[in-house]
């Protein structure tokens, strides 16, 4: 499962909006893209506004290879190994995609993206 660091495995979700169900609300749903090795960390937050009581957002990094992945912002990506894994089964949405300065072709080439947790209200309907 491993890739030079790669310590986790996740399935990437491309996020989209149907039809209104019957009372009116929006009905999200996704298309599984694949599972890729990837590596995941938390971004420190910012001690100041911690110190002055604000909520801040939790960010994370995840580099994901390969490189040539289509993967847009509002993207979401669940962790489905290790099943161990502290953040297993949970869901974050893609709030930023960098590309690494290599060829997309180069199989070394890998993705940076920015994350945020999802924490979705009624997901067992």
């Amino acid at each position: 499962m491993t890739l030079a660091g790669n310590n986790i495995k996740v399935r990437i979700f491309r996020i989209n909006y149907s039809s209104d169900n019957t009372v009116g609300g929006a009905v999200i749903t996704g298309t599984a893209i694949g599972d890729y090795p990837a590596r995941l960390q938390a971004n420190p937050e910012e001690q100041l506004l911690l110190q002055q009581g604000l909520e801040t957002e939790r960010t994370f990094k995840l580099n994901l290879v390969p490189g040539y992945l289509d993967i847009r912002e509002r993207d979401e990506l669940e962790i489905i190994q290790p099943t161990d894994h502290v953040y297993y089964g949970e869901r974050f949405r893609i709030r930023g995609v960098s590309y690494s300065s290599m060829n997309k072709r180069d199989p070394r080439s890998y993705l940076m993206l920015t994350l945020t947790r999802n924490v979705r209200a009624h997901d067992r309907q």
